[in-house]
């Protein structure tokens, strides 16, 4: 049987070569070795991602020069080690030299001295070591160059806290099935299993756990008494406060946490559209419907080709939830500072451009559409709203209130840090009767 190190190593070849994404990766992982210690894998793999620009200093100060593309599994090797040197609770001998002999794994009995002489130069020159990586904020924020500058230039006088907590392990948070019980009850059913929780401050229906939990072996999961989502991505429904015999989207609803959380608020909807364009995605959202005992329409289509999808009868309410950055998610996605480029951030701008203008002719006069994403960047929330402005005419920005979000000028942002809430963006456009 392959060890945790081999499974965790693999899994971050596999991702650095951009064959996936860390929560894909780990899923697929766990159907093939259902008897893998998960958590171990999950800790490492995680791990060497949230600390990866730190690690990538580590290994640059203590190589003599840099490994060809195709020795990046060794690369890759020499990180999980570091990672385990400086951040796990493994005896420095044992991390080395386990890490060592993964090396014959991977056919490359070659690398076995450079990456003992690394690992054992690291132990020796610890303190040199962590003072040089004091001294560059890539290291010592562990973030990638283009993401620090955007977010200081984004928000010069959070920066630190934003980047800080995204460095952070994010909650374990629930939220409560209102249509089927209150969130006391809950917290009681938690608490009489010896699961200490306790009431979000943000969110009505949010409930944070002290410690993560199988969510399967939470009391009232199977049963659809609860559900995992974090308490920013909870307020969604309740900005949208859908009303009843309204008929409302869900563009980009997979994995539908906010369209099983508006079904709750809201049972009495004449419709309820869920559409995504990925079908493995909606597979998700049919099993989060039938667990939860809710119902919706389920399409897979482009939400931009509304020919395809769009049967002409408008809608009352629509939430755009937009493909994004997820930089607001890192803490929960550490594989964004691996994965995602700067480059991208146009193309996804395009995208949300294009997204905003499909959907809003589907919107009836006086409805409201509600875009939100789960990114702290300008360029994907407040500038986009404001040249949707400036091109639809018959759109008004209605100003939503929290009270730990920063207003802006069209929406509120929120930001990782000391609410212990995701980064998201909301604003909620309003459609001028003519």
């Amino acid at each position: 049987m392959k060890s945790d190190r081999l499974l965790a190593l693999e899994i971050l070849i596999n991702l650095r070569r951009e064959n996936g994404s860390l929560s894909s990766l780990l899923a697929e992982y766990r159907q093939r070795y259902p008897y893998a210690p998960l958590s171990l894998i999950r800790e490492q793999a995680y791990g060497v991602c949230r600390w990866y620009p730190m690690l990538q200093n580590l290994a640059a100060q203590l190589l003599e020069k840099p490994l060809r593309r195709k020795d990046l599994d060794i690369d890759t090797l020499i990180l999980l080690g570091l990672y385990q040197l400086y951040f796990m609770r493994i005896p420095d001998h044992a991390a080395i030299n386990e890490t060592v002999a993964l090396t014959r794994a991977l056919k490359k009995d070659w690398a076995s001295k450079l990456v003992n002489a690394v690992l054992r130069n690291a132990v020796r020159q610890k303190e040199t070591l962590s003072a040089q990586v004091e001294e560059n904020d890539t290291a010592r924020l562990a973030h990638p160059d283009w993401m620090i500058e955007q977010i200081r230039n984004d928000w010069p006088d959070q920066a630190e806290s934003v980047l800080v907590h995204n460095n952070r392990h994010a909650p374990m948070t629930l939220r409560a099935n209102v249509g089927r019980t209150s969130r006391k009850e809950v917290l009681t059913q938690l608490q009489s299993h010896n699961i200490q929780a306790e009431a979000g401050a943000q969110a009505p229906t949010a409930i944070s756990l002290s410690e993560p939990a199988d969510v399967f072996a939470l009391p009232g999961f199977n049963e659809g008494i609860l559900s995992v989502q974090d308490e920013a991505s909870q307020l969604a429904s309740g900005f949208m406060n859908a009303e009843s015999g309204f008929r409302v989207l869900d563009a980009c609803a997979a994995p539908g946490g906010k369209t099983c959380a508006i079904l709750e608020q809201q049972p009495a909807l004449a419709e309820l559209i869920a559409l995504d364009n990925s079908k493995k995605r909606l597979g998700r959202v049919r099993e989060n419907l039938e667990r939860l005992g809710l119902n919706a329409k389920i399409i897979c289509a482009d939400a931009i080709d509304t020919s395809s999808w769009w049967d002409g009868e408008y809608f009352d309410a629509i939430l755009l939830d937009a493909p994004c950055s997820g930089s607001g998610v890192i803490r929960r996605h550490p594989d964004i500072k691996v994965l995602r480029k700067p480059e991208d951030l146009q193309d996804l701008a395009v995208l949300q451009q294009q997204m905003l203008a499909a959907l809003w002719p589907c919107l009836k006069p006086g409805g409201r559409l509600l875009y939100s994403t789960c990114s702290v960047f300008k360029a994907e929330n407040t500038d986009q709203v404001s040249a949707f402005l400036k091109a639809n005419q018959d759109a008004e920005v209605v100003q939503l209130a929290h009270p730990v979000a920063h207003e802006c000028e069209y929406g509120l942002q929120f930001l990782p840090g000391p609410e212990n809430m995701d980064g998201f963006f909301y604003a909620m456009l309003n459609k001028k009767a003519p």
